[in-house]
C-alpha cells in the first residue's frame, strides 16, 4: 500500500471514529440542554469540566506527544528501543496522576470556593478520578498514532464518546442530575482507557522485543521533548478552557451554558479537520526523516486547500443560520447564545487551519516554535477576556478567541512555509476562487433564511447552501467528482 492510500484509510478510519464520537457528543449536548438540565446545571457541568482541564496538563506534561513523537522515529530505525520508551513514559504519567490526584483531593473545596463556585464542589471532588481515566485515554489515543495505526487509536476514541453519552444519560435520569453527567464521562473515559492501553500492551509492547540497552540520553530527549510541547499543550488548552472558567467567575452558570454550547457546535463542525491533521502528521516526521520534503509540501498543500474549501462556506452558513438552529433545536432559552456563536464562525476556520497544521509542526520537529506562538497567543487570549467578558459580556469571550487564534493561525504557517515551502501564489489564487464561491453561496442563504419557520425548512435552507456550494466547486475545478467517488471508494 502507498504512502497516500495508508493516508486516505488511515482519514477514514479516524472519520468514522470522530463521526462516531461527536455524533454521540452533540446528542448528549442536545440531550442534556433541550431536555434534561437547566442552563445553570449545563453551565456548573461544563464549568468544571473546563477547571478539570487545565489542571489536567500537570498530569500529562506534554508526555504522550512527546512519546509519539519518538515511537514515530524508532518504530523506523531502531524498534528495539519502543518497549523503553513507553515503560519511561507510562511510569512518569503514573507518578504524575496520583500526585495531581492527591492534590484535587485535599484541596478541592479551597478550588472551588477560590473561583467562586461553591457549587462546583462535588464536581472537583471527583476530579481525581476524572483526570485519572481521561489522562490514559488520552494517552493511549495519542501513542497509538505515533504507531501511525489510526484504525486503533479510532477505536479509542469512538469508545469514550459512546460511552460518555450512554451512562451519562442513564445517570441523569436516574436522578443524580448534572453531578451524573459527570459520573458518566468518568464511566465513558474509564472504558475507552482500559481498551487504549490494552491494545498498546498486547498489540505493540509486547510484539516488539526491546533492545538490550536504553539508547543513552534517549529517555533525557524524550522529557526535554516534552518541555515546549508541555507549553504548547498547556497554552492550547488554557487558550480553550480558560474563556470558559473566566465566564463562570464574571458571569453566572447560565453564561458559560451559552458560549459552552456554542464551543461544541463548532467542536462538531470541525470534526473532519481534527481527523484530517491527526491522519496526516505523523507522515511528515517520517518524510522529513527520509529527506522527502517535497512529498510533504504537497501532501500539506492539498490538504489546506481542502480544508479551506470546506470550511470557509461552512463558517459563513453557521453565521447566517445560528439564530433559527439554535432557537429551534435547543429552545428559546439559548437565543443569548445566538451573537456568540455568529462570532465562533469565524473561529472555525481557524481551528480547522490550526487542527490541520499544529500536531505536523511537531512531527516536524517545530514544537518549540508553536510552543512560543501558542504560549504568547494564550496570555493575549487571558488578557482579552479579563478586559472584554466584564465589558460587553460572553460575546467578548468569542471575541477574544477569533482574534488571538488569528495571529496563532498565521505564525502556524509562516512556520510551516518556512519548513516545506508552500507555493504561495497558488495557495493565494486558490484561497481567492473559495472566498468568491463563498460569496454566491452566502447570498444564496440570506436569501431563504426569512423563511425559515420550522426545522425542515432549516433543513431545506442549509440544503440549499450547499447545493450552490456543490455545483460551484465542481463547474469551478477545484473539485473532481471522479476523484471524489474512488476516494469515497
Amino acid at each position: 500500500m502507498n504512502r497516500e492510500d495508508h493516508i486516505v484509510d488511515g482519514f477514514k478510519a479516524t472519520l468514522v471514529a470522530r463521526a462516531i464520537y461527536m455524533l454521540s457528543s452533540a446528542l448528549l449536548m442536545f440531550v442534556l440542554a433541550r431536555y434534561l438540565l437547566d442552563p445553570d446545571g449545563y453551565g456548573a457541568l461544563y464549568w468544571a469540566i473546563g477547571v478539570l482541564t487545565i489542571v489536567q496538563l500537570f498530569a500529562d506534561l506534554g508526555l504522550s506527544r512527546s512519546v509519539a513523537r519518538y515511537i514515530s522515529e524508532y518504530r523506523e530505525t531502531d524498534p528495539g528501543q519502543v518497549p523503553h520508551l513507553l515503560k519511561t513514559t507510562v511510569t512518569a504519567k503514573i507518578v504524575l496522576i496520583a500526585f495531581v490526584g492527591y492534590v484535587l483531593v485535599v484541596f478541592h473545596e479551597r478550588i472551588a470556593l477560590a473561583l467562586g463556585e461553591p457549587g462546583a464542589v462535588p464536581f472537583l471532588a471527583a476530579g481525581a478520578l476524572y483526570l485519572a481515566v481521561f489522562s490514559m485515554s488520552t494517552f493511549s489515543q495519542v501513542a497509538l498514532q505515533g504507531f501511525n495505526h489510526l484504525g486503533y487509536s479510532a477505536i479509542v476514541q469512538a469508545v469514550s464518546g459512546a460511552g460518555r453519552l450512554l451512562f451519562s444519560v442513564a445517570f441523569v435520569l436516574a436522578g443524580l442530575g448534572a453531578l451524573g453527567a459527570f459520573f458518566g464521562y468518568i464511566v465513558g473515559y474509564a472504558i475507552a482507557a482500559a481498551i487504549g492501553i490494552g491494545i498498546l500492551y498486547y498489540g505493540f509492547f509486547r510484539r516488539y522485543e526491546a533492545a538490550e540497552e536504553y539508547e543513552d540520553g534517549l529517555s533525557r530527549r524524550l522529557l526535554e521533548y516534552s518541555v515546549p510541547l508541555t507549553a504548547t499543550q498547556s497554552a492550547n488548552v488554557i487558550d480553550k478552557q480558560i474563556d470558559i472558567v473566566l465566564v463562570g467567575l464574571f458571569l453566572n452558570p447560565a453564561a458559560v451554558a451559552f458560549y459552552t454550547l456554542s464551543k461544541q457546535i463548532t467542536d462538531f463542525v470541525l470534526a473532519p479537520a481534527e481527523s484530517l491533521g491527526f491522519t496526516i502528521s505523523p507522515n511528515f516526521g517520517e518524510q522529513k526523516a527520509a529527506g522527502q520534503l517535497e512529498e510533504a509540501r504537497r501532501i500539506y498543500q492539498t490538504s489546506l486547500t481542502n480544508i479551506l474549501l470546506l470550511y470557509v462556506p461552512a463558517a459563513a452558513g453557521l453565521a447566517i443560520v445560528a439564530g433559527p438552529f439554535l432557537t429551534m433545536v435547543f429552545g428559546s432559552d439559548y437565543a443569548a447564545a445566538v451573537p456568540v456563536l455568529q462570532v465562533l464562525a469565524g473561529f472555525v476556520v481557524l481551528q480547522a487551519i490550526t487542527n490541520l497544521t499544529s500536531d505536523s509542526l511537531d512531527y516536524l520537529g517545530r514544537a518549540r516554535e508553536r510552543a512560543i506562538a501558542k504560549g504568547g497567543t494564550a496570555i493575549a487570549n487571558f488578557g482579552l477576556n479579563i478586559l472584554l467578558i466584564p465589558t460587553i459580556g460572553v460575546v467578548g469571550a468569542a471575541i477574544a478567541t477569533v482574534a488571538t487564534h488569528s495571529v496563532y493561525v498565521a505564525v502556524n504557517l509562516y512556520v510551516v512555509h518556512s519548513e516545506l515551502g508552500l507555493n504561495l501564489a497558488r495557495l493565494g489564487r486558490t484561497t481567492g476562487l473559495i472566498c468568491g464561491i463563498t460569496g454566491v453561496m452566502a447570498v444564496a442563504v440570506l436569501l431563504v433564511t426569512p423563511l425559515v419557520s420550522s426545522l425542515l425548512m432549516l433543513v431545506g435552507a442549509i440544503a440549499v447552501g450547499a447545493i450552490t456550494w456543490a455545483v460551484l466547486v465542481v463547474l469551478s475545478g477545484l473539485v473532481d467528482p471522479g476523484q471524489v467517488r474512488s476516494v469515497i471508494g
